[in-house]
């Protein structure tokens, strides 16, 4: 083993790969994902240069093409908006550069691979969660705040929750709220305090806003249980809420293997081995599991 770590080190020595996220440095599940980065950096004797645009596509396009520019052994990046990265994901094809996605997927860029969870499934996944649980009706209502409107992930994760909300005529509601936490809570609690009784069921569409439900809910008066919620849960914030009861169910991205194997594909088509191939990961989890992923988090 120590053969082969030795062997993968020198092979990334001297080369250097590009990691460029739509998040905010602010987020708490972006730590995680540049801990895996900084991980597979330190594995590999490669040198990772990382960039956060917080939800500004000229920026993150803008840092795509200077990493183009610098000719790097490989890109990896998130989409910060559907669409927005097909011109310059074909410059760095045309440039013979690998560029792999991670996190958030666009099959409209024509990239060389897609590591992360499959975004529609993920959304499906929690609507019929509180649908098959008999947690909302037929004919109720859904918020589902988000930090960055028009996002790539809030819309794919929307899209596949309607699959299931249509046909039970449940309605929905997306809201949009900032990258910074304090904003995310007072606009998150603004709207809870408005439109409290129409509220069947919370899906948090992102790692800040479900992370924020318990002070929320504690700032509004609502109990732990009593709108049943469920989204994302890359943060302590999470694991605790639902070990508590505040979230009924979350949504595990593996952040930290995300980044890692992202960049592990870009290496292997660097070094002449395509990708023919996606890595979906991901899991979710309730009060009997939390305690498996509050322990990883915990331990970064």
């Amino acid at each position: 083993m120590a053969a082969l770590a030795g062997k993968a080190k020198a092979a990334g020595a001297g080369k250097t790969y590009y990691w460029i996220s739509h998040g905010g440095p602010a987020d708490p599940v972006w730590t995680y994902f540049l801990a895996g980065a900084n991980m597979w950096a330190a594995d590999t004797g490669a040198t990772v240069k990382t960039s956060f645009h917080s939800g500004d596509v000229p920026s993150h396009q803008e840092a795509v093409r200077a990493a183009i520019a610098a000719k790097p052994a490989g890109i990896v990046t998130t989409s910060p908006d559907p669409g927005s990265l097909v011109q310059v994901v074909d410059e760095a094809r045309a440039a013979g550069i690998p560029i792999i996605n991670f996190n958030t997927p666009d099959p409209k860029a024509n990239f060389q691979a897609y590591v992360g969870a499959d975004l529609g499934v993920v959304g499906k996944g929690w609507a019929a969660y509180l649908v098959d649980k008999g947690l909302v009706k037929d004919g109720g209502f859904i918020w589902m705040p988000v930090e960055v409107p028009g996002a790539t992930y809030g819309v794919q994760e929307a899209e596949g929750a309607s699959t299931i909300l249509k046909p039970k005529n449940i309605t929905w509601e997306v809201t949009d709220t900032t990258l910074d936490q304090a904003e995310v809570i007072n606009r998150m609690a603004d709207y809870l305090t408005a439109n409290r009784k129409k509220i069947n069921g919370i899906i948090g569409l992102g790692d800040l806003v479900t992370g924020s439900i318990k002070r929320v809910f504690d700032q509004v008066g609502v109990k732990p249980g009593e709108i049943p919620v469920v989204g994302w849960g890359n943060s302590t914030d999470t694991t605790q809420e639902v070990l508590n009861g505040y979230v009924n169910a979350a949504q595990w991205q593996d952040p930290q293997a995300t980044s890692y194997m992202a960049l592990s594909l870009a290496a292997m088509a660097s070094n002449g081995i395509p990708p023919g191939f996606n890595i979906i990961t991901g899991a979710l989890y309730g009060k009997d599991t939390a305690a498996v992923y509050d322990k990883i988090l915990s331990s970064k």
